[in-house]
């Protein structure tokens, strides 16, 4: 049998140059509370992503529960059914009413008309989903929630270093929380952050992601253990020296995939967005009626031959038991995102497949049926 091909595989440096970190940490003695090394990587990953404040956090979900936290989100916050269920259940978790709305079906992210329709006077926030790393329509976004007087959290776990006309996308909003996971584009084992507009919302989320301490003895809100450690961080600076060639690699797949199913009957790849420089988080295909077979047998042929894709995103949130009592689960209310759901299937795409799993991947695809 061959050796498993997954959807996305973390790109692990030389174990040689993790050593020396290591070393460090066992002289330092610190192993978390904001030592050295963390201290480091968000210095350097601000100036790498052209952001100025950024705090790190232990995963992206306690980033996303914290974001709420920090903007002191309240009643219904609108979001999307098309994403991971940490962006929902991190409403949850704050007591939130998630409220659903539709996508558009080119950029698979939420639909800005749909935003307005769903605003009600209990509606505080917009927490929007920058899927696969495609950049939401901020403009718009920003402008209905100036309009109705909205906070904007943007899920940007799939958007680790992408720019937008020449910025980074990051900026967008009042905040945009990150994910590290080790399946992301760039990854410390386990990881995230919150990137904020200002050093005064800094203090404020670095206070909450450590239990609310202000200093030794003063708690200034109920906080949560969110803090990286000095492995993590560690981790992660390494990680960062070889972030580039890991994003050049997979863009060299992402070419090779949309040349190859260019005219295949019944496979879609999703539009390129305009004015955006990507960094290729997932290649994802949306498998239609003209194709042979449906999705899930499509799935199901690729693992049979260890080749692991995943239908990112289904179902949808809102389908499972814990939302689909909400009158915004409707699915008459969702048509894209369930259309969608029903398509999607993300391709293997990480530095180290090679050209001949590429090649294997496009065949069995493409082959007989």
């Amino acid at each position: 049998m061959s050796k498993p091909i997954y959807v996305t595989q973390p790109y692990l440096p030389p174990l040689e140059e993790f050593t020396p970190y290591l070393e460090q940490i066992w002289e330092n003695k610190w192993l978390t509370n904001g030592g050295p090394f963390h201290q480091q990587l968000e210095k350097e990953l601000a100036e790498y992503l052209g952001v100025e404040h950024l705090s790190l956090f232990t995963n992206g979900t306690i980033a996303l529960l914290t974001a709420l936290q920090v903007l002191r989100i309240t009643g219904e916050v609108i979001t999307t059914p098309y994403s991971f269920v940490a962006t929902a259940h991190s409403l949850l978790w704050n007591g939130l009413r998630p409220v659903f709305v539709d996508i558009d079906p080119i950029t698979c992210n939420m639909a800005p008309d749909k935003i307005e329709q769903a605003i009600t006077p209990h509606t505080t926030a917009i927490m929007p989903v920058h899927c696969y790393g495609t950049p939401c329509n901020v403009e718009r976004i920003q402008q209905i929630a100036d309009t109705y007087g909205l906070k904007v959290i943007y899920d940007a776990a799939h958007a680790f270093g992408v720019k937008y006309k020449g910025e980074s996308l990051l900026l967008h909003g009042d905040l945009s929380v990150l994910s590290f996971h080790a399946t992301k584009v760039y990854n410390t084992f386990e990881g995230g952050a919150i990137v904020s507009p200002n050093a005064k919302t800094k203090q404020r989320i670095d206070f909450l992601k450590n239990f609310g301490f202000a200093d030794e003895i003063t708690v200034m809100a109920p906080g949560i253990n969110g803090k990286m450690s000095e492995i993590n961080a560690a981790f992660g600076l390494l990680q960062l020296k070889h972030i580039d060639n890991v994003i050049e690699k997979r863009k060299v797949i992402d070419a090779f995939y949309r040349k190859s199913f260019n005219g295949v009957k019944g496979i879609t790849s999703l539009t390129e967005p305009a004015d955006t420089k990507r960094t290729f988080s997932y290649f994802p295909i949306l498998v239609g009626d003209e194709y042979p077979i449906s999705r899930d047998d499509l799935y199901i042929k690729l693992k049979k031959h260890n080749i692991y894709s995943r239908r990112y995103f289904f179902p949808l949130i809102s389908e499972m038991p814990m939302y689909r009592g909400l009158p915004s689960t409707n699915k008459t209310n969702l048509l894209s995102a369930h259309m969608i759901a029903q398509q999607v299937l993300c391709l293997p795409i990480y530095p180290d497949l090679s050209i001949q799993d590429q090649k294997t991947i496009l065949d069995l695809i493409t082959g007989e049926f």
